[in-house]
């Protein structure tokens, strides 16, 4: 289930996507609040922009527009609107996103393409370990997906070890949706519960929410870990509500796959110029085919670079790094840059490790600082001391280690109506 435009040439797509991006500048000066007064603000002569490299010439849309404009951006009456979901607001306050039902049949397709992507089909059974309330949209899309491909679906939602291994024992699922660290609670359930991972029907995992690989593909700890226990295959799958669109890794594993028909990608500098090949940049993406609130020039604040040599799986589109960081949650300590991700990998290495919360500040001087609380049973200064000869010897910094119980940091890490567990905490 390979789309045709996926395997076209690299000219046959990029005129494929100005056509779509004529049409999606059309549908905007005519629906949108928002880039209507963009476009009169910057004198933009939509007939004018007949290129991708054009697209320079539009300023960008940031979160901080979305937030104060939100309403600004539908494009559709409300008697259109099906569904509201709101993202997570990681970096920021949520922001509501109108979706109409051309919009749910586009993230339908969406997701069955990348679920095709991941070597999942119609004869599979997909288990969803993520949830579908809180106006989530994540688990709508993955529910949809999975049933355009014609798969069987099994609802379980998010957390509880117990009832996931009912689940895969009594209807034996061939592949789940999941958190990675989750996996590992999983592993620790079947251990003492005499339950063999390895038996059962699970032969892959679409990951997501956590990231699975190193900047050259190889699996990270984490991954490391589940899969030593495990004998699964993992999926890396990239996606946000802003987008509508994954980026999912094929069966060569080599970074998560473009869908040319769904979304226009660059890859931007702090300038908003385009970086180098094999630079890294902020992921900035123009949707098409949306028709509630699409997004031109949206910069994600996700730190990616793209790959374009073509896959050995036949697409000819390029592909998405692993996301290295987010630009908002960059972190400078004595002279090095660090995102959070490879605090999380280091602490991923530590088995006596049961759960973490990085916390950043800044000092009296206005630089920034490190805090990771650690849950740990091993309450030792022997693993506070592992610990800080590991972040000296991979971060070259020795940021500030304190070790508590394991339900307090699990109060960080959960709180209140959180959708999504909190590993990384901006007191900045």
């Amino acid at each position: 289930m390979i789309p045709s435009i996926e395997t076209k040439s690299t000219l046959e797509i990029k005129r494929f996507q100005e056509e779509k991006l004529a049409e999606l500048l059309v549908y905007l000066k005519e629906h949108s609040v928002y880039y209507q007064k963009l476009f009169k603000t910057y004198n933009i002569d939509i007939s004018k922009i007949k290129t991708l490299a054009d697209l320079t010439k539009i300023p960008v849309t940031t979160k901080d527009n979305l937030q104060e404009f939100n309403d600004d951006f539908l494009c559709a009456p409300k008697s259109k609107i099906i569904d509201y979901v709101t993202t997570s607001g990681t970096t920021g306050s949520p922001v509501t996103f109108a979706l109409t039902d051309a919009d749910l049949d586009r993230l339908a397709y969406n997701e069955a393409i990348s679920f095709a992507c991941a070597g999942v089909t119609k004869n599979d059974t997909v288990q969803l370990m993520t949830t579908m309330d809180r106006r989530f949209v994540a688990g709508l899309a993955y529910f949809l997906g999975v049933r355009k491909l014609g798969a069987s679906i099994i609802r379980v939602g998010a957390g509880i070890p117990e009832l996931q291994w009912d689940s895969i024992l009594k209807f034996k699922p061939t592949y789940l949706v999941a958190v990675p660290s989750f996996l590992l609670k999983l592993i620790d359930y079947a251990e003492k519960n005499n339950i063999d991972c390895n038996t059962s029907s699970v032969k892959g995992v679409i990951c997501i929410g956590e990231a699975l690989r190193t900047d050259d593909f190889s699996l990270n700890l984490l991954a490391k870990k589940i899969t030593s226990k495990w004998n699964i295959k993992l999926f890396s799958t990239y996606a946000s509500t802003e987008m509508s669109t994954a980026f999912t890794e094929c069966e060569a594993q080599q970074g998560g796959h473009h869908h040319p028909e769904l979304i226009i990608v660059e890859v931007l500098d702090d300038d908003n110029n385009l970086v180098k090949e094999g630079e890294y940049g902020e992921l900035t993406i123009t949707t098409l085919g949306v028709e509630g609130m699409p997004l031109l020039r949206f910069k994600t604040g996700d730190i990616v670079r793209k790959h374009t040599k073509p896959c050995s799986c036949g697409r000819n589109t390029l592909r998405l790094s692993p996301v290295i960081g987010r630009k908002k949650q960059m972190v400078k300590y004595k002279g090095t840059t660090l995102y959070p991700p490879a605090l999380y990998d280091l602490l991923n290495d530590f088995d006596t490790v049961e759960n973490y919360i990085i916390e950043i500040s800044h000092n009296s001087i206005g630089t920034d600082e490190i805090l990771i609380k650690i849950g740990t049973l091993e309450k030792s200064d022997k693993i506070l001391q592992q610990i800080k000869d590991h972040c000296r010897a991979k971060l070259r910094v020795l940021p500030s280690i304190e070790i508590h119980d394991i339900e307090y940091i699990n109060k960080l890490k959960f709180p209140k109506n959180s959708r999504k567990p909190v590993l990384f905490i901006d007191k900045r």
